[in-house]
């Protein structure tokens, strides 16, 4: 995965599109970072 910090109140974004959502157990996803490939996949939450 790609962890990225986006500033909220910035005057460059115009709008946040919600493209995918993951479904996790826990909050903190810090495990994610060693993890490459196939291993870093995170089930899809289904609506």
């Amino acid at each position: 995965g790609v962890e990225r910090i986006f500033p909220m109140n910035s005057p460059f974004i115009d709008s946040i599109t919600l493209n995918s959502e993951g479904k996790v157990r826990r909050a903190k996803l810090y495990y994610l970072r060693a993890l490459r490939g196939k291993a870093a996949r995170i089930k899809k939450k289904v609506y």
